[in-house]
């Protein structure tokens, strides 16, 4: 599952070293896990812009 450049609303996230722990941390991960948490981090970003758009 990849994400393109186009996808990011700011083009300093990958400068927030927070952010960058986080996709590093995602990353170290076995196939597995970082596929659950990515579904369900998917999810939950599909339901907050469906708010932001109906609010």
């Amino acid at each position: 599952m990849g994400y393109l450049l186009g996808e990011v609303d700011k083009s300093d996230t990958f400068k927030d070293p927070v952010m960058l722990k986080r996709l590093h941390d995602l990353q170290a991960l076995n196939d597995q896990d970082r596929d659950h948490i990515l579904y369900a981090l998917d999810g939950l970003l599909r339901d907050a812009k469906a708010r932001k758009a109906y609010a």
